[in-house]
């Protein structure tokens, strides 16, 4: 445990350097922005009554609809829903089997009852293992409700002033926010709690290559610490501060008045995120020559994390896969969702947590150990990764 002598002397020079913390104000500043102008957003959406807001483009939820009538399909927003027009067996049974997100049955007598003036009940049946299940709901709401004024004008028309109206009995469930815009606040929530992560590259950066630029790696190699030492002690100085950052901002959401269902969960999963993506960070810093080279080298390897972690999520909103549950982003989400999580799903991306982190700071205290790679000449990548796999020596 003798690294934690370099944990607690790096933590508390960055702590106390003045360039550090007037970053970290900063970086706090831009969040308070972000959620300042994400509610203003968020409130002139939702005060816009006429407005649709989709997470995608064309088709982004399904939904079979069974009207003989053929008056429904025609209201339905098809920027955001793709209809399907079936019976209402075949529909049922999509839904059933999850093919599609919704099943709308329109009662046979829907245009005669109507007609007549008597009540109508309509049936929507929701895939509930179907993240997109609260995209329809709304949009069948929102039908509901311009289908509804329609026909309460027209029976207007129809009857004598002296006629009391009978108002069509159309049940319309309400959801108290639009649902689109609830799974663009989830996932803008996941993505800022994960910015942090990519906020503190230059402080290892500056631990690992700043030693070779200042000429003081061979004054840390002869302290009595081991390598091992010297590296997990440097990471783990910068996962203290990422998870520091991590908790205010899930402080100030929270204060804000984002829902975050089980807090200290998501903070857990996010800060065992850290790990890894320091330890590729350090990987980079390890090898390069200099800040810049190590500067170019973190943009490449960032955009591919950044892809690792938002893709897998993105997938699983669009349509729930297998594979999604790999990045620790989709596991946030499901947490915000409230799902029930099996142990196999939660196992996946932890350990692909576990293993990144190994292999990581394994070939980075391999990379520290070596005098070619600390003071030079360096060994071009190949003939470097053959040297540590023991195939040329």
């Amino acid at each position: 445990m003798r690294f934690f002598t370099i944990t607690k002397w790096e933590f508390k020079n960055s702590l106390s350097s003045k360039k550090f913390l007037s970053i970290f104000l900063l970086q706090i500043s831009v969040l308070i922005l972000m959620v300042v102008f994400f509610n203003f957003f968020n409130a002139n959406i939702e005060a816009g009554e006429g407005m649709t807001l989709s997470p995608s483009l064309t088709g982004f939820a399904s939904i079979d609809v069974s009207d003989k009538s053929g008056i429904f399909p025609s209201y339905l927003n098809k920027e955001v829903l793709k209809i399907n027009n079936l019976d209402s067996n075949e529909s049922i049974s999509n839904v059933n089997n999850g093919k599609v997100t919704a099943a709308l049955i329109i009662p046979e007598n829907f245009t005669m009852n109507i007609d007549e003036i008597k009540t109508t009940n309509l049936n929507l049946f929701i895939n509930q293992g179907d993240p997109k299940r609260s995209v329809a709901t709304e949009e069948v709401n929102s039908t509901i409700k311009v289908m509804k004024d329609s026909i309460s004008n027209r029976w207007i028309k129809a009857l004598a002033p002296e006629t009391s109206v009978i108002q069509p009995d159309v049940r319309e469930e309400k959801t108290g926010e639009s649902i689109p815009i609830k799974l663009i606040r989830k996932m803008m929530i996941v993505v800022l709690l994960f910015i942090p992560l990519f906020l503190f590259g230059n402080m290892i950066v500056d631990s690992i290559v700043g030693e070779k630029e200042r000429k003081t790696g061979e004054i840390l190699v002869a302290m009595p610490l081991s390598h091992t030492d010297i590296i997990i002690g440097k990471n783990m100085a910068v996962v203290l501060t990422i998870a520091l950052q991590v908790a205010i901002w899930i402080i100030i959401l929270l204060g804000a008045g984002f829902d975050i269902n089980s807090p200290l969960l998501v903070y857990i999963v996010i800060v065992l995120t850290a790990i890894p993506i320091v330890g590729i960070t350090s990987v980079v810093a390890a090898y390069s020559k200099n800040y810049k080279e190590a500067g170019i080298g973190l943009s490449f390897i960032y955009l591919t994390i950044v892809g690792f972690l938002i893709l897998p999520a993105l997938a699983y909103i669009s349509g729930q896969m297998p594979g999604s549950n790999i990045s620790p982003m989709t596991l946030v989400m499901r947490i915000f969702s409230g799902e029930s999580i099996s142990t196999g799903e939660l196992l996946i991306p932890l350990v692909s947590i576990i293993l990144i982190s190994i292999i990581t700071f394994w070939l980075t205290i391999k990379l520290f150990k070596r005098d070619d790679i600390m003071f030079g000449p360096r060994p071009g990548i190949i003939r470097l990764t053959l040297k540590l796999m023991g195939v040329k020596k």
